[in-house]
Parts: structure tokens; sequence; C-alpha cells
């Protein structure tokens, strides 16, 4: 079976969100492991890096992963940005690894005044640095496919696979899928048609053996739309199926699969609170399709 979760606050400490996931049933994690909106990260004092590992190990919960900020951009054009987000995204690969975390989920970045393919090549030659610099790392990098807004990359497989392909196919980068993404791209995931078509489609021009994470997201926009807006499991363009088919699908049966649906809307209420109510409802959903589909 899939190994539910979500994405999980670290108000409080990174510890905490590992007591939001015990709180909530969760069996995966998907965390930040700093402020996603700012380039600057606090040190990790050693106690708490020592208190997140041990829950962790005591949960059972597997995998975790962290997702990066969201400023990082190793497709700019721009020297300066691309510099400074290469080192942040090392340094967020390095916080990954100190917390013994499985990987790091990334949006491959933004082709912004370049062009779709110089773009492409930026990113790889930014990975290609970081795998390099980091010879030793466990941590997976996660490509996370994109919804296409602007001129964001990753929106199509072929994306994905020229990356790859300018890696070496290397074994250290996989792909985080994500339902509202692939819907808003526009791969319709919605009938068993479409759902068949797109991950034959993905498995020629990828490998579904690249898949190491999913987001499980309902959208807020039709298909093709290429506007990123996540909704609750069944509230949206995608309704219930989709989820069920996933869920229940033998080539997937190991894989984590987080929600990174809206949460409860008072920051201060999800510092405090160890079950975020509208998680709770959505894990509840999942688990009823998965036992829909035995």
């Amino acid at each position: 079976m899939p190994r539910l979760g979500a994405h999980l606050s670290i108000g409080g400490g990174l510890p905490r969100a590992v007591d939001r996931a015990v709180a909530s049933r969760c069996e995966a994690l998907q965390i930040f492991t700093k402020s996603a909106g700012q380039w600057r990260a606090r040190e990790l004092p050693q106690d708490e890096i020592v208190l997140f590992r041990r829950k962790v190990a005591d949960s059972g919960i597997e995998p975790v992963v962290a997702h990066n900020s969201y400023l990082i951009n190793i497709a700019a054009a721009a020297l300066p940005l691309r510099e400074q987000s290469l080192a942040a995204l090392i340094e967020e690969y390095d916080r990954a690894e100190v917390l013994g975390l499985s990987g790091l989920v990334m949006h491959p970045g933004s082709y912004t005044t370049g062009t779709e393919e110089e773009g492409l090549r930026l990113i790889a030659k930014g990975l290609r640095a970081l795998l390099r610099a980091r010879r030793r790392g466990a941590p997976l990098i996660l490509l996370e496919h994109t919804a296409g807004q602007g001129t964001n990359l990753g929106h199509r497989f072929e994306h994905l696979a020229t990356i790859l392909g300018l890696l070496d196919g290397s074994p250290r980068v996989g792909v985080c899928l994500d339902t509202c993404h692939l819907l808003s791209a526009g791969y319709d995931i919605c009938s068993a048609d479409g759902y068949a078509r797109t991950f034959e489609e993905f498995d020629r021009i990828v490998g579904v053996d690249r898949i190491k994470v999913f987001h499980l997201n309902d959208s807020k926009k039709p298909c093709g739309s290429r506007v990123d807006r996540h909704e609750h499991i069944g509230k949206g363009c995608l309704g219930l199926e989709p989820f069920q088919r996933l869920l229940t699908d033998p080539r997937f049966a190991r894989l984590p699969m987080l929600l990174e649906t809206p949460k409860l809307d008072t920051p201060e209420s999800r510092r405090k609170s160890d079950v975020d109510p509208w998680d709770a409802r959505n894990l509840r959903t999942l688990r009823r399709l998965m036992r829909k589909g035995d």
C-alpha cells in the first residue's frame, strides 16, 4: 500500500513536525527545513537535529523528505540569481543530509529572460555542480513536475527527460509527480483512458521507475489551465476517481503520497495544533478510497 502523509509545519521546531505527523496518522512526511520564502536559514542546533532524528526513528514514519525554498531558481539567466540559487540549493541539500532525510523536492526553475532550451541546460549544469560537490550525499534530488505557470520549466515530461539526459541518467535524481500539476499542465488523468495514456507517456519518455514521491492535490483549475491552485481531495476539477486509481495502482504501491492541500486558515492554529482538521479529512478520504479499491 502507498505510504500516506502530508507536508506539515515546522512551527515550534523541526521535531514538532514529527509530532504533528504522528498525531495525524501519517506514514510519510514532507517538511521545509527553513522558511520557504527567505534566503537566510537559521543554523540547526545539534540537539534539535538529534531529537528530530530520534523522533522520526521512533515513529516509523518513512520516508521523510524536504521541499526546498521557492526562491531558488537555478535556471535563471541572470548570473547573480543563479549563483545565489545554487548556493542555497547546496545549503538545503546539506540540511536534508544532516537531518537524515530521504530526498529534497525541488521545482526545476524558470528560464526568465532566456530560452526554454537554455533554462533546461542551466538546471542540469546546476544539479551537476551539486552532485559533484556532494559526491557522497545520500538524499535524492527529486524534480517536481510543475503546472507550467509563466516560464516555469518541468511541466512537460520531455523537460524532465532532457534534464535527466544531460545528467547522464544519474540515479541520484528522481521525480516527484503532483496530481494538480499534471492536470493543470494538460495531462488529463480524470478518465480511465486519460490516466492510462498519461502514465504510458511518462514511462516512455522518462520511466515510471524515476517516480519516487507523489503529491496528492485536487485542482481548483481545469485541465490545461497551467495555473497551480491546490484544492481538497475530491473538491476540485480532478474529483475522486483519479486518486482511487493512483492509490490502487500496483506500480506505485510502495511510494509515499503526500498531501499539499490547503490548511486551516489561521497560522496561529497551525502552530499550536498537532492535527490540521483539513489534513485529517483529506487523509480519511484517501484511506477510504484505498479500501474501496481492495
